[in-house]
């Protein structure tokens, strides 16, 4: 793929008149971001995307260009200004690419959900096939229907797929395809792989896509999109050429820093030329305690006169029925890992108003679904990643980041202590999870939760 760049188009020029609101859809907020903003934080993470390219109604322009603006997107490129149908956006976000050998995914803007396989795979595929599109399978029997409403045809199911975006195409033959349905006056579709198939430009690819990449459209698809970012996490790993970011110089502070990944993350940034500094409960810090960590906070910027990075690994498990647990040991629970991690970002800002400062809590995998004999613990994680999810939008207008790592069981003495001997490689190593930690503290996301798995294990 070299010389070649990779686009992204995003079709933003929706007006939502099904949705019943007074601004388009793509600018509907959800979980603190308007869904085109999700929608272009996933292509522009996405290190195979060069270069976006947004389509939108003039009349919203402004609203698009401040969104850009203030999220300081460094991969948008255009922001245009689209037609009075999908397909007349599509052409005019095409034919701003100059280079027919690019390649270029077009994807809906009110699709917020659409991850990093779909887009990779999908760019991937496009050094196959000229035309690749992403879909499900239906779980519903498809009826064909007369004008009158009566059943025609009821086609086989297990060749029936649900059409999602992105789709992707080499640029000159996509440009090829919208050239001629520009001069046909009959010309009806509803996408872009329509176009190639009508007029017999290529084979179109299909690729896997994800029940989650829903569209939103009806009024109903908005409380769903909801509730999915309620539960929504991103896969993140580090390859094996992947370098380590460059941390030299930077302050970074770590809470639970004594043991388990604490100790790695601490170690870690300690290697690679940090000023790091480590607190627990065995060198007197305890996050439960408001004024303890306050005074953390002022005794590193004492001797720093700034901090870069804040990390939280410190939490309590213990396992049990609840009829069998102490009120007073589920409080003491409660405080450490849900009270703490409130302490420690609002601490932070009575001492930091503003700033380039990443913060990275602590979930389990257990946040989305209560687990049984250890239903406390679960709780409060979940209500770390809602805490997160509320504060990262009061925050981010000041350059304070805030983020989730939720890694899967992990090699720690805490698991040990409450699980017993497990198959080595069933675990993360904490080493690992802490190489993902620098990888989120040096990222531009916030209010993100990032799944870390075993299926991402390294040694």
């Amino acid at each position: 793929m070299l010389n070649r760049k990779v686009y992204a188009l995003i079709l933003a020029g929706g007006v939502g008149s099904r949705v019943n609101v007074d601004l388009p859809k793509q600018f509907i907020k959800i979980s603190g971001k308007t869904l085109l903003e999700y929608t272009i934080e996933a292509f522009e993470s996405n290190e195979l995307i060069d270069e976006i390219i947004i389509v939108t109604n003039p009349d919203w322009r402004f609203l698009v260009e401040q969104i850009v603006i203030r999220n300081c997107y460094r991969k948008v490129s255009k922001i245009l200004n689209g037609g009075v149908t999908r397909r007349e956006s599509s052409y005019v976000g095409v034919m701003a690419i100059e280079n027919d050998e690019d390649f270029v995914l077009i994807h809906d803007a009110v699709r917020p959900f659409v991850n990093q396989r779909i887009i990779t795979n999908i760019v991937k595929s496009l050094e196959s096939y000229d035309a690749v599109d992403t879909a499900i399978l239906s779980d519903d029997t498809i009826i064909k229907v007369d004008e009158k409403g009566f059943i025609l045809e009821i086609p086989t199911r297990k060749f029936l797929r649900r059409g999602q975006t992105p789709q992707a195409f080499r640029v000159g033959l996509i440009k090829k395809a919208h050239l001629l349905a520009s001069r046909d006056s009959n010309i009806e579709v509803t996408d872009d792989c329509s176009l190639i198939l009508k007029y017999n430009l290529a084979p179109v690819y299909v690729l896997d896509g994800d029940r989650f990449n829903i569209k939103i459209t009806f009024p109903e698809d908005i409380y769903l999109a909801d509730k999915i970012f309620q539960i929504r996490s991103q896969d993140i790993a580090l390859s094996e050429e992947e370098k380590l970011p460059d941390i030299k110089g930077k302050v970074i502070v770590v809470f639970g820093a004594s043991r388990g990944i604490g100790k790695a993350v601490f170690d870690l940034a300690q290697s690679l030329g940090a000023r790091t500094y480590g607190f627990s409960r065995s060198n007197g810090v305890d996050v439960r305690d408001f004024n303890s960590v306050l005074g953390v906070y002022d005794k590193v910027l004492k001797e720093e006169g700034k901090i870069d990075y804040v990390v939280n690994t410190a939490a309590i498990l213990k396992t049990g029925a609840l009829v069998s647990r102490d009120n007073e040991d589920i409080w003491n629970e409660v405080r450490t890992n849900f009270i703490g991690s409130v302490n420690i970002v609002k601490a932070l800002l009575s001492k930091i108003d503003e700033g380039n400062v990443s913060i990275l809590l602590f979930a389990s995998s257990s946040y989305t679904r209560g687990r049984p004999f250890y239903s406390i613990y679960s709780a409060t994680k979940a209500a770390v990643v809602n805490f997160m999810q509320g504060i990262s939008e009061e925050l981010r207008e000041r350059g304070i980041l805030v983020n989730v790592l939720n890694p899967e069981r992990t090699a720690s003495p805490m698991r040990l202590e409450n699980f017993g001997p497990e198959a080595p490689e069933s675990l993360l190593s904490p080493e690992y999870v802490a190489k993902v930690t620098m990888k989120v503290l040096n990222s531009n996301f916030t209010g993100q939760v990032f799944d870390v798995k075993k299926a991402d294990f390294r040694n």
